[in-house]
């Protein structure tokens, strides 16, 4: 069974099928799903869906490119909101470079201020950083990251990167770029990084692997990832799908 540690099931893209879709998900070898919040209203949808289905956990937080909305009663709202039983992390924050809104103090502010929440209600995060490495990094560094632990999600950066993180005990969120032809950057992380830190996402409806690309992602896809994993690494399907589950459970808590 697989467990889709980053999926935004609330996304208007699946408005029409959402709860057939969903209600499909065990018989399809997916186990769990944890869908994470990127504003306050995404947050909100998400407490929605772990209400609804008992396999569906919770992550809340504003991601860097909505951090202009946050204030301290909206960073009060997800302290008090992050103690019901199915959120299991803060996320996903960050910082993102790619769009230059809000400005970087900003995003940097927010990033800061979830790390310490995070800290605050012992909960792991769930990093968003896109064409920002050092500043993530020397930001998680500064504020003692690893002491709150996480997931760097989509993880997009070199074998360099990549050590920092895993030393840190991070795991690293992978996801249907690394069955894109261009992920040689990707492919050479996940031969690298041991399994044991390795957590498989979707991000959808975004990002869905070769054969879907282009298409609507959904967790059903996460099969052409592990059969990406298993050719890189030289390890059985089977032992990828436990193993990383395993590794999901323990990233969120779960055992």
């Amino acid at each position: 069974m697989i467990f889709d540690t980053h999926a935004h099931y609330d996304d208007e893209a699946f408005d029409e099928d959402r709860e057939d879709l969903l209600g499909s998900l065990k018989s399809h070898g997916i186990e769990a799903v944890t869908n994470v919040g990127a504003s306050i209203k995404t947050s909100k949808n998400t407490l929605e869906l772990t209400e609804k289905y008992p396999y569906v956990y919770g992550a809340i937080g504003v991601h860097p490119n909505e951090t202009a909305e946050l204030d301290e009663d909206k960073l009060n709202w997800l302290k008090e909101n992050s103690m019901r039983k199915k959120i299991v992390a803060i996320g996903e924050i960050g910082l993102d470079y790619y769009w230059e809104e809000p400005d970087h103090d900003t995003q940097k502010t927010w990033f800061i201020k979830q790390l310490n929440l995070a800290r605050e209600v012992k909960l792991p995060v769930i990093i968003h950083s896109r064409d920002a490495a050092k500043d993530t990094l020397d930001i998680m560094k500064a504020e003692k990251a690893e002491d709150i632990g996480g997931v760097i999600h989509c993880f997009s950066y070199g074998k360099e990167m990549a050590r920092e993180y895993l030393n840190m005990g991070f795991y690293l969120g992978i996801g249907g770029v690394l069955t894109f032809k261009n992920a040689r950057k990707l492919k050479e992380v996940v031969e690298y990084m041991p399994l044991e830190q390795l957590v498989l996402e979707t991000d959808c409806p975004y990002l869905a692997p070769v054969p879907n690309r282009g298409k609507r992602n959904t967790s059903l896809n996460l099969s052409f990832v592990v059969r990406e994993i298993s050719m890189i690494k030289g390890i059985p399907e089977e032992t990828i799908m436990e193993i990383t589950s395993r590794n999901a459970k323990r990233l969120y808590a779960l055992v």
